[in-house]
């Protein structure tokens, strides 16, 4: 079953990944799908802000994976979108596996990499400020979040 939510502003967006922090568990694997400047970055800052991280979020676009450990849970952020032929190189599975929250942005791009139980979040702009938002839960766990915070 899909799930839609409906983010009409930046602070619905904060809010909605803060919804599903508190619902977070060791080794959640959140998977963003979405154009450039669709809100995927935002919805970490939020998520991230809810596990107690203080840091400023940014995409690591460059780095390829940010690691925050200073929150209630370990939070690793990545950033696929200039990933080439090298991505076996990465070790994508090590961090699925680390006790901690990874949230993967343009996930779409290492699908083979990906567990099989993941929450896939797709990102469909609408206009200047609204955005759709499609929860896709691959999991018992998964569909379990989707019904209590959606």
């Amino acid at each position: 079953m899909d799930y839609k939510y409906t983010s009409r502003t930046i602070d619905d967006t904060l809010e909605i990944a803060q919804n599903i922090e508190s619902e977070k568990f060791p080794n959640m694997v959140i998977c963003l799908e979405g154009d450039l400047g669709c809100g995927k970055t935002v919805f970490v800052k939020g998520f991230a802000s809810a596990l107690g991280i203080e840091d400023n979020i940014t995409s690591p676009t460059f780095n390829i994976v940010k690691e925050y450990l200073n929150g209630e849970l370990p939070l690793y952020h990545m950033d696929v979108y200039r990933l080439e032929d090298n991505s076996e190189t990465i070790g994508f599975e090590e961090y699925f596996t680390k006790g901690g929250v990874t949230i993967i942005e343009w996930s779409d791009m290492i699908k083979e990499y990906l567990p099989k139980e993941r929450l896939v979040i797709k990102f469909k702009v609408i206009d200047e400020n609204t955005r759709i938002l499609l929860f896709e839960p691959h999991g018992a766990q998964y569909e379990s979040l989707c019904d209590s915070v959606l």
